[in-house]
């Protein structure tokens, strides 16, 4: 794994990103998805005018959405079977979280809510480091200085004023890096998410609010959630949003690019709806057969956009039944050391918990830790869980 940096140098003729995008950004009013990959896997336009356009990039792109998709089904099922307490599948949404990874560079900043699995992957964390937060084994799970993925958050739409906050911090700096932050369509519901706008506008913060429109906030709909495209809310804080088909790889990616080199040049924050869907459960403690229908699945189902991207790789000759048989046996072997290294963790020492409540020693954790453990030692055999 490593942490992707794809943005390559624009071909001769070829139109740059924000160009591309500039037509959406002007007719905010027309709430179409800006589409590069049709369903079907064609092209939108000739592969000497689609931005980005680049082979090795497509295949990337793919091996990236397998893969952590292999992931994401060995975790559902390691916590049906007992081995976690809870997981939220990102099913369904690959390419709106593999296509705007890789357009991030290295310096950048990603603040996750609690289903980024497919962007932690891209940015080098290790899955299992993911798994022992579900597994309840940590507090965290990885070190945020080494990949610039902060940790996940399961209060609703807190991490997007820690996104803002921190893309301020950066611009002082004058570091040239921006900041993400992923959420959901209900999170645009939350007060939080609403002050982090008003901040980002009024100080032109170096982020981009990445909002996954997968349909179902738990389990009421969007249309019970706001009149009107969801994208339009950034307008009306003064900064542009567009909506783009999350389930096409190629056209998220351009898009974030875009809204990346928009932040960077000093306009101030940008709003990327991905409109894509929630394949499986909000988590594993939901049941999604109460409150949507079947056909409606199987409408997206058909949207699919792994298959999408395979059609047309095998198609334009990008790419080969040994590549596609290659990318396979990586994610079984994925699935497969996932599933071993989570039979196999260990617990943690109880007093494990007062480790890392600040970044250096502080006399009154050490004194409620030798509380805690006088506590234990209480007991006749000087043990008890």
């Amino acid at each position: 794994m490593t942490v992707h940096n794809t943005q390559r140098p624009h071909e001769a003729g070829r139109p740059g990103f924000a160009e591309a995008l500039e037509p959406f950004v002007a007719r905010p009013e027309e709430p179409r998805a800006i589409q590069l990959l049709t369903p079907e896997g064609r092209l939108v336009f000739p592969p000497e005018r689609t931005p980005g356009y680049d082979p090795a990039l497509l295949r990337d792109l793919y091996r990236d959405m397998v893969v952590s998709r292999a992931f994401d089904t060995e975790a559902t099922a390691l916590q049906r079977q007992g081995e976690l307490g809870l997981w939220p599948s990102l099913s369904g949404q690959e390419a709106a979280q593999v296509g705007s990874a890789h357009a991030l560079r290295a310096d950048d900043h990603v603040f996750p809510s609690y289903r980024e699995h497919a962007v932690a992957w891209c940015r080098g964390v290790d899955p299992l480091d993911v798994i022992r937060l579900y597994r309840g084994v940590t507090n965290g799970g990885w070190n945020p200085e080494e990949s610039h993925f902060h940790l996940y958050t399961l209060v609703v739409g807190s991490h997007v004023l820690h996104a803002t906050g921190y893309a301020m911090a950066l611009a002082k700096k004058g570091s040239g890096a921006a900041a993400v932050a992923y959420f959901g369509d209900g999170a645009t519901s939350e007060g939080d998410v609403a002050e982090a706008f008003t901040f980002a506008s009024v100080h032109d913060a170096p982020v981009v609010f990445f909002c996954q429109n997968n349909q179902w906030a738990i389990s009421e709909p969007v249309e019970r959630q706001l009149r009107g495209p969801l994208y339009r809310r950034a307008h009306g804080f003064g900064f542009p949003g567009v909506r783009v088909d999350g389930n096409d790889v190629l056209a998220v990616h351009a898009v974030t690019t875009a809204a990346l080199e928009h932040v960077r040049a000093g306009n101030g924050p940008f709003f990327v709806e991905a409109f894509t869907y929630r394949m499986g459960a909000h988590t594993t403690s939901d049941d999604p057969t109460r409150y949507r229908r079947r056909e409606e699945v199987e409408r997206w189902r058909a949207r699919d956009p792994i298959a999408r991207l395979r059609v047309h790789l095998t198609d334009s000759g990008h790419a080969s039944r040994p590549f596609f048989d290659e990318v396979e046996e990586q994610a079984r072997a994925l699935a497969h050391r996932v599933r071993a290294g989570t039979r196999g963790m260990a617990d943690p020492h109880r007093s494990a918990v007062f480790d890392h409540v600040y970044a250096e020693g502080h006399a009154l954790v050490d004194e409620e830790r030798e509380q805690f453990e006088e506590y234990h030692r209480s007991f006749a055999d000087g043990e008890t869980e």
